[in-house]
């Protein structure tokens, strides 16, 4: 990875701090992205600590506000004129249904919209760094649940944990729809689903959520072992032109049937893109 210039998003804790730390080992240039200044600032110190890589710069955004998405991009597209791989990570699970300042359902717009946003925003400059590669965390939580187009912002039932889960069948159905609109473009999109990893996911959501991350630490696997299928899918040569796929321990599964419907796809892709005001 050396010379490679990685954009990573949710680096603060869990998967996306483990990532960031095992790329910063392998010579990549980390743009990451993060909303807390002062958690920020400790990941940054802590992989100089551990890697002696001085080759990370720290981004700060809310991706559950298209505002600062569109600004946050920006920032990096006037920083780098390449980016190699990008690592769509940070995630939120919400126990109460909480609007964003867009008026969005924040689970939907930080876990989906987050990801649609920034990826196209960055798109050009990906294909402009060829062959570069899009890696979306997704999880196994996705199966047993289909979108409801009709109430994807979850006004008229909101439940925490599948509202969550619908957010990451949204980014299995975003990552198959872009990797064919990307099939000869140079740039690879595959997701994948860490497993249960101990985390930050939920812990400032209330007794409940901190009740159910504090059983994780216990029984789920460490945020190292969680990030390590990503950084392959991030830079491994095993998976050079590997796209549209799905994989969990370095190995590609199947996900759910409502994930491979190509009509429910694309009609999530141009509602996505009416949502954040783009062509689609």
């Amino acid at each position: 990875m050396k010379d490679k210039i990685v954009v990573i998003t949710g680096t603060t804790s869990g998967v996306g701090r483990a990532a960031a730390l095992e790329l910063a080992r392998r010579g990549a240039t980390l743009f990451m992205i993060a909303r807390n200044r002062g958690r920020a600032a400790d990941t940054e110190k802590l992989i100089r600590e551990r890697t002696g890589s001085s080759a990370v710069r720290t981004f700060l955004a809310d991706l559950s506000s298209l505002t600062e998405i569109r600004r946050v991009a920006e920032e990096i597209l006037g920083h780098s004129r390449r980016i190699d791989v990008l690592l769509n990570n940070a995630g939120v699970a919400q126990r109460r249904r909480t609007p964003t300042a867009q008026g969005f359902e924040a689970t939907f717009a930080t876990n989906h919209l987050g990801y649609y946003l920034l990826t196209r925003l960055l798109l050009e400059r990906l294909m402009q760094s060829r062959p570069s590669r899009i890696v979306n965390v997704a999880s196994e939580a996705h199966r047993g649940v289909s979108l409801d187009f009709d109430d994807l912002q979850s006004e008229r039932h909101y439940r925490a944990f599948r509202t969550y889960r619908k957010s990451k069948l949204a980014n299995l159905m975003f990552t198959y729809e872009l990797a064919r609109r990307m099939e000869t473009s140079g740039v690879t999109v595959n997701a994948v689903h860490p497993g249960w990893v101990a985390s930050r996911l939920g812990m400032d959501d209330g007794l409940l959520s901190r009740a159910i991350t504090a059983v994780a630490r216990v029984c789920a696997r460490t945020p190292e072992r969680g990030a390590e299928t990503a950084v392959w899918l991030a830079s491994s040569p095993e998976v050079e032109g590997v796209t549209g796929k799905y994989f969990q321990d370095r190995s590609e599964i199947r996900s759910s049937a409502a994930s491979y419907d190509r009509e429910a796809q694309r009609r999530l892709w141009a509602i996505s893109a009416e949502m954040v005001g783009l062509d689609a």
